[in-house]
């Protein structure tokens, strides 16, 4: 079979060098189908392939564009194309493509635009399907979103026309393989030794949490956290839509939804898996993300006995969580009075921990927050720890403090029925006392 490339380098364009890309990839393409292998097995078979193929191609490149060929080459036969580079490194959190010429990433909290292209939309289609076929998920004109996780436990989304308007769409959230620990928290400056402390106890205490934050906030980071405080002698069901959470005790049973098949049935949905869940004997229950009715589910549980309960959702306030889980609470088709809601809510939510992401990249706990309880049809909330803003810096870094408020909590006696006696210094401002009971 002929070469594309007949020319000289010198005279040949990047459109020449693509055309000799394609050619190599389509024939070993043709030359492995049929030939079930493993992961490292195709990938030592492209390379020898690949060398055999350049040197019967007759055609001599400098080093630096043979590499740079046979390396996308390789990324595309074993990988996932051109995005693969930035999936091997571990200082980027998210890739997102925006289209074949648009591929943003983030760092360090940052977003910025790479260099790297795809050569086309059917390009990035097929890096889609790459992506998703070995998942049993699909997506087409008819089915064009799709959600799933990857085997090494990064999240992606897809879309594709006719929803994605301007070409296919992909989207891939990332996720450290170790686990951060609270001290590294601390250490970043995302939360202060003392709410550290405080939140250990909250856990180990068995009080209903719920995480809020914004999307790529970090919540699902700090649920994690958390979750690494709950004794190993404890049965722990975690639910989500795309598996995330990355337990560490033994006791861990985890359950992820499922999306209908071709005829649209079999699906399962995190208010199946909740409800299912509590025939489980739990100890604990920690739902990745309530969205929906499902939330209903949780807040029953939580007030019916399985007390250390775990969930996060999208608000960028605390007072915002209430009125998004009286929202989802609603959604469930139940006809319950708005009063009814939020004394359920009330009496089965105990703490409101606030992930934010601050203009500058950072992402801090900005509130930890009491539920207190009810008063007439309003639900009281007390800050515990709050950051204060004071500034910005020369670089555009967000200046500020994480500290009590100066309030002790409610719930203290519980804290202490289970063997936590905190010390009054870690709800004291500096220079001031602290209060017991005085709400806003």
């Amino acid at each position: 079979m002929a070469t594309p490339l007949s020319a000289n380098f010198r005279q040949l364009t990047s459109a020449d060098l693509l055309k000799f890309k394609k050619y190599l990839a389509e024939n070993i393409s043709r030359s492995l189908e049929g030939e079930p292998l493993q992961l490292g097995d195709r990938a030592e078979i492209v390379k020898q392939r690949l060398n055999d193929m350049y040197v019967q191609a007759k055609v001599t490149l400098p080093e630096d564009i043979r590499k740079q060929i046979f390396s996308e080459i390789l990324d595309e036969m074993t990988g996932f194309g051109p995005i693969q580079p930035l999936l091997d490194d571990p200082d980027v959190s998210e890739v997102m493509v925006n289209g074949p010429k648009k591929i943003f990433i983030e760092k360090s909290g940052k977003v910025t635009k790479s260099g790297i292209t795809f050569d086309d939309d059917d390009h990035v289609e097929r890096i889609i399907d790459r992506i998703i076929s070995p998942l049993g998920r699909r997506v087409d004109a008819d089915s064009p979103t799709v959600d799933a996780r990857l085997p090494d436990g990064s999240r992606v989304n897809a879309v594709i026309r006719p929803v994605a308007i301007d070409g296919p769409c992909i989207t891939i959230r990332k996720f450290k393989k170790d686990k951060l620990s609270i001290q590294q928290l601390v250490e970043f400056g995302s939360i202060t030794q003392n709410m550290g402390e405080f939140v250990r106890a909250c856990v180990l205490a068995h009080l209903n949490i719920v995480v809020s934050g914004g999307t790529g906030s970090g919540k699902t980071t700090l649920l994690n956290v958390l979750s690494s405080f709950i004794q190993e002698n404890e049965r722990i069901i975690t639910i989500e839509d795309a598996a995330e959470l990355q337990l560490q005790q033994d006791h861990v049973l985890r359950m992820e939804t499922k999306v209908a098949n071709v005829d649209g049935k079999g699906s399962v949905s995190i208010r199946d898996l909740v409800r299912n869940s509590l025939r489980m004997r739990p100890d604990r229950i920690i739902v990745g993300e309530c969205r929906g009715g499902e939330t209903l589910d949780m807040l029953q549980a939580m007030n019916t006995g399985h007390d250390g309960s775990l969930t996060t959702l999208h608000a960028n306030t605390p007072r915002d969580a209430l009125s998004r889980m009286e929202t989802m609470v609603l959604m469930a088709g139940m006809d319950l009075p708005l009063k009814v809601v939020r004394q359920q809510i009330a009496s089965a939510v105990d703490l409101i921990i606030q992930q934010t992401r601050l203009k500058d990249g950072a992402r801090k706990v900005t509130a930890i927050t009491e539920v207190v309880g009810m008063e007439g049809d309003t639900v009281v909330l007390t800050d515990i720890f709050k950051f204060e803003q004071t500034g910005v810096g020369p670089n555009g870094k967000i200046l500020g403090e994480l500290k009590p408020t100066g309030i002790r909590p409610v719930f203290g006696p519980k804290l202490e029925a289970s063997g936590f006696k905190l010390g009054a210094e870690i709800f004291r401002l500096a220079g001031g006392g602290s209060s017991f009971g005085n709400r806003r």
